[in-house]
């Protein structure tokens, strides 16, 4: 199969960084450690095959262990300033072209799992006010119930095909994926994807591994990825040992600092999640082409299918655009793969579905601060689901900390490792099926082990930088329910002990509310940024 390239430029610079200045709290001088979060896992620039990027011809045995340890580079750390910058104002996106009429005609349109009035007034062009029902609709921005009939005037015009692709619950990792085996399913294909090699972290990965690994960390369906790398690259099902940017860019993106497997599809999973995610906030409305201009998505779109278009259109013209999105192009691929996509369709939000009694992650009577607003949960783009907050230290930078993460509501921990705990909060022990928190950073001495039950309040680890690339001891906190990131400042806030996350113009910044009181996210040590328990 031919390789697709995408045109396009800066999609993984480093994430932001900070310098901790120091703080004056009554009887003590504290300094609050540096941080700077971002994914984690992603291998250095080179660290394909044994270290390098040995020639796609050689042979490389499943059994090789590495020579060396491969570590991420850390970014060094840069000035802040003082004091963060002010919250988001909560405007509402101006209306868009509008058809001429004085009484538009009224769409009956019936709402998906994951609508709120919000996300679906700015898809229709309208004002919330607008978005009416025979049945009573939720306070904004709360999730309206699926399957409610909304009358919705309609306004927009020229808008992009309402064809739906796939459904929400085939391109994020929900339960209907968690059975699926990704590494014996590449076997049975026969593809590049099961002989390929690369080093992520520290140790040897198939092909078909990474891709588990990527689908994991990311909430991202396995079937979807693989799809996606048998339509871009072939590797699932062609043997054939690709060569030069086919081998480095199996996702078409060349870009010299994302080479092998493993970036490039963390990069995949980033652009279908900004486009998911985007669809879910409001903040995506429209697909933009290589210099061919852009196009209003349809409003009755669902998100998985926003998912897709969005990330075709990056760097490809609207023809190319057209065919990929068509019943002959990736969809056909996909069916061949795995049949009708819709055959493993989940429903992702029953009616009512409220976020579980969650409290702040550290213990009682200590100091920390709030160091990140909403920002991505695992990428650095999408998903505004996480939230970080630091301990207080003596010595700035990564340091070794004695303070202790707990757990924030009872659960089963149903993933240890790397930096990263997941704690399963409905107890059937699957990360993908109802609420879950991950907690990332949390350091290897004392870290809880998988199979613990634990009540609120009990200790997780440490707070540290491990997992990812963090310049700071701190901890890294973000809720999936049925595998979906719920993003901070959404229809289901982030709630902890009462503190509302509110996000800002930009990701890290923000406030955490509560009863009129006002906390300020800031990498920055000062006064505003501390929340106690």
């Amino acid at each position: 199969m031919k390789s697709i390239k995408f045109r396009v430029e800066g999609n993984f610079k480093v994430s932001r960084t900070a310098s901790w200045r120091s703080l004056w709290l009554p009887l003590a001088a504290l300094i609050l450690a540096t941080l700077a979060c971002s994914r984690a896992d992603v291998p250095p620039p080179g660290g394909i095959g044994s270290g390098g990027l040995p020639s796609p011809t050689s042979q490389i045995s499943p059994s090789v262990e590495p020579t060396e340890i491969i570590l991420p580079l850390i970014p060094s750390a840069t000035d802040t300033p003082d004091r963060p910058e002010p919250l988001a104002s909560p405007t509402f996106p101006a209306t868009p072209t509008t058809m001429s009429m004085d009484e538009p005609e009224l769409l009956l349109y019936e709402a998906q799992p994951g609508d709120s009035i919000h996300s679906v007034a700015v898809r229709f062009g309208i004002l919330p006010e607008e978005v009416e029902s025979p049945d009573p609709l939720p306070v904004n921005p709360g999730l309206i119930d699926p399957g409610q009939l909304l009358l919705i005037p309609r306004r927009l015009i020229d808008i992009g095909s309402d064809e739906r692709l796939i459904p929400d619950s085939e391109l994020i990792f929900s339960p209907h994926a968690s059975d699926f085996n990704t590494v014996e399913f590449a076997a049975a294909q026969g593809g590049y994807l099961q002989k390929y090699r690369q080093i992520v972290g520290t140790r040897w990965l198939s092909g078909a591994e990474i891709v588990e690994r990527v689908a994991l960390n990311n909430s991202m369906n396995p079937r979807l990825l693989l799809a996606m790398v048998e339509y871009i690259a072939g590797w699932v099902t062609d043997p054939t040992v690709p060569g030069g940017d086919a081998f480095n860019y199996p996702m078409g993106n060349v870009d010299d600092q994302i080479p092998g497997l493993y970036r490039q599809l963390t990069w995949l999973a980033n652009e279908l999640g900004n486009g998911y995610y985007g669809w879910r906030a409001g903040t995506l409305t429209e697909v933009r082409f290589w210099n061919t201009g852009s196009l209003r998505l349809a409003p009755d779109l669902n998100a998985g299918t926003v998912a897709i278009q969005h990330f075709f259109s990056i760097g490809h013209t609207q023809q190319v655009w057209e065919a990929a999105i068509s019943p002959e192009g990736f969809l056909r691929v996909y069916k061949d793969l795995f049949g009708d996509p819709w055959a493993y369709e989940y429903p992702l939000f029953e009616p009512g579905v409220e976020q579980p009694d969650l409290i702040l992650p550290f213990e009682l009577g200590k100091v920390w601060a709030y160091t990140g607003g909403p920002h991505g949960a695992w990428e650095r783009e999408s998903a505004w689901a996480a939230l970080d907050f630091a301990p207080a230290s003596s010595v700035s930078g990564c340091v070794v900390s004695e303070d202790w993460v707990v757990a924030a509501a009872p659960g089963i921990v149903v993933r240890s490792g790397n930096g990263a705990v997941v704690l399963d909060l409905d107890g059937d022990g699957r990360e993908h099926s109802g609420w879950s928190l991950l907690y990332l950073h949390v350091d290897h001495k004392d870290r809880v082990q998988v199979g613990s039950l634990l009540d609120e309040g009990d200790r997780i680890g440490h707070p540290s930088c491990e997992g990812g690339i963090a310049t700071g001891t701190h901890i890294h906190i973000a809720r999936m329910y049925n595998g979906e990131w719920i993003l901070a400042d959404g229809p289901i806030p982030f709630n902890l002990d009462g503190w509302v996350a509110r996000a800002g113009s930009k990701p890290y910044q923000g406030a955490l509310v509560k009863d009129g009181q006002e906390v300020l996210a800031c990498p920055c040590a000062s006064q505003e940024t501390l929340i106690t328990r």
